[in-house]
């Protein structure tokens, strides 16, 4: 049994394909499909159904593939003492951000944290929570920066700040006047909110303690909070944005922005690894970059209502 076996199988495991887990590892098929029989004939049980496509695991082989994923995290760990003894960072790092969040922070962030460890690469993609889960689980990411809590024993939790939610209000709206607003004066059916799918869309159904409504007039269906502003804009209702997403508003845009009275609706945003994640130097650094760009009043919890997802 060989580390090169293991991490062949983990690839077909995670891509269910023997073609595309070879491209992935950059090896001919043949050379990848002959080293999983080597380990299947030296375990004396087969790992894959191959008569399905796409190819899934056995019942044997989903419990050997989680082990070797383990396995394989612990040999990492070996890369990584050398790494801390040199006192550098290197190597890549893979990183997911939710949309909501992607825009508003990492322009702040990415720059800084490139020429602090120019050694280190960053790969960077823009998905939504599900899809983050799912690829921290199989370690194709490293880490994600969402909000949390996402209650997933597989994964760890790191909070890194606290950003508030607020309301964006048409002129023509009836609480346009105050100056703050409770959540209770806000109105679902006028509210322009994102896809399903997009955790920010249920964490405003939450404040506004509405699950569904069959009033509204218009369902507008969009993954993009620079639409939803629009909308507000040039359709009148209300929408909710994060406070990141205000830094390059207009003067006249920001006198459509209320903030909420205390407690206020806030997301707790995180760094998620995967629970046998070893790269621990380079998350303390993209943290403290993270830290860097947050205004001081997001790296606390006071007055703030988390809000769930």
């Amino acid at each position: 049994m060989t580390i090169v076996q293991l991490e062949y199988v983990v690839a077909v495991d995670t891509y269910r394909s023997f073609v595309l887990a070879a491209e992935k590892c950059f090896v001919t098929q043949p050379t990848l499909s002959m080293q999983v029989q080597k380990l299947e004939e030296h375990l004396g049980v087969k790992l894959f159904d191959r008569s399905r496509q796409p190819v899934i695991p056995t019942e044997i082989g989903i419990e050997v593939i989680e082990q070797a994923r383990i396995l394989l995290q612990e040999s990492y760990k070996i890369k990584e003492i050398i790494e801390e003894r040199k006192g550098e960072l290197a190597g890549e790092l893979k990183i997911g951000v939710i949309p909501t969040i992607a825009p508003y922070l990492l322009p702040h962030v990415i720059g800084g944290f490139i020429e602090k460890y120019p050694k280190v690469k960053l790969i960077v993609s823009e998905l939504t929570t599900e899809n983050i889960i799912h690829q921290l689980k199989v370690n194709l990411l490293d880490c994600g920066i969402l909000a949390t809590p996402l209650d997933e024993n597989a994964l760890t939790e790191r909070p890194v700040f606290y950003e508030n939610f607020v309301s964006y209000i048409s002129k023509h709206s009836p609480i346009f006047k105050k100056k703050a607003i409770n959540t209770s004066d806000l109105d679902v059916d006028n509210l322009w909110l994102l896809n399903e799918g997009h955790c920010m869309r249920n964490q405003v159904l939450n404040i506004c303690k509405h699950k569904n409504s069959n009033d509204a007039k218009l369902e507008y269906n969009t993954g993009s909070i620079e639409t939803l502003i629009k909308m507000v804009d040039l359709n009148d209702g209300i929408t909710i944005l994060p406070e990141l997403s205000l830094q390059d508003f207009s003067v006249k845009q920001l006198d459509k922005v209320r903030y909420f009275k205390s407690p206020e609706p806030s997301r707790e945003v995180s760094i998620v690894t995967n629970k046998n994640f070893v790269k621990k130097r380079v998350i303390d650094a993209l943290e403290s970059e993270i830290l860097n760009a947050v205004p001081k009043r997001m790296k606390t919890k006071k007055k703030k209502e988390i809000i769930g997802i």
